[in-house]
């Protein structure tokens, strides 16, 4: 049953969207679904852009860290010293055939899942999965995306048995870290099962409720009634 739900959904989803629909549905529906809306994100938003392009420029060209930039310096420096085989910015597409998985494009017509990676180093068959985090600190710290983008990389490369994960919080030097095993692959993969069940079954009835709560201010959609802005 859970396969057929699955397979049902006409939307491909990500972190990122699987996130927002959690956060509030009708949301979820104006941004992804009937696309009326558009998120411009805010000054951290861009900020955290910022930050994520002067990482990647450095790790794959060697282009100088901007000075307004250095605290990251040592951090990218560690990562591009390490040895393996480097992507930066890696996007990654999945398909569902059968009971599996098989990589397809990021934007291919029959993707399920995408993700991107910040830094992936693959080393034999041990991978490093490194995602930047410009938040301040790392009390909000959720693994479950280190656990999507592991079961991508198991599917993208076969030869990989063991992924080293971590977060790294690049203005409080903070860095949580979480190994990967093959063996859990589609375990990380349906780390948000119970997400994806509600979000086929809000699909398949058409029914998008709002959830209210603080940030309902900062939200893009000023048509919904609960938008104080």
């Amino acid at each position: 049953w859970l396969i057929i739900t699955r397979l049902s959904m006409s939307i491909a989803w990500s972190y990122s969207s699987i996130k927002t629909f959690e956060q509030c549905p009708k949301k979820y529906y104006h941004l992804k679904v009937l696309k009326d809306v558009k998120d411009s994100g805010n000054e951290a938003t861009i900020y955290g852009q910022e930050v994520h392009k002067a990482c990647e420029d450095y790790v794959k060209d060697g282009v100088e860290i901007p000075e307004k930039f250095a605290y990251v310096r040592k951090v990218v420096e560690r990562i591009a010293q390490q040895e393996g085989e480097k992507h930066t910015e890696m996007k990654m597409g999945l398909k569902r055939v059968g009971d599996g998985y098989e990589p397809c494009k990021f934007l291919g017509k029959d993707v399920w899942w995408r993700g991107i990676a910040d830094v992936v180093i693959i080393n034999g068959s041990t991978a490093y999965s490194i995602d930047y985090k410009t938040s301040k600190n790392a009390r909000y710290a959720d693994t479950k995306q280190l656990d999507l983008v592991a079961g991508g990389l198991f599917v993208h490369f076969p030869q990989l048995d063991t992924i080293k994960s971590a977060l790294i919080f690049v203005v409080s030097g903070d860095v949580i870290k979480k190994n990967h095993y093959r063996e859990h692959m589609d375990k990380y993969l349906n780390t948000f099962e119970d997400s994806l069940d509600r979000l086929d079954n809000a699909e398949q009835n058409a029914v998008w409720n709002a959830v209210t709560g603080p940030l309902c201010r900062f939200c893009p959609v000023v048509s919904c009634e609960h938008n104080t802005r």
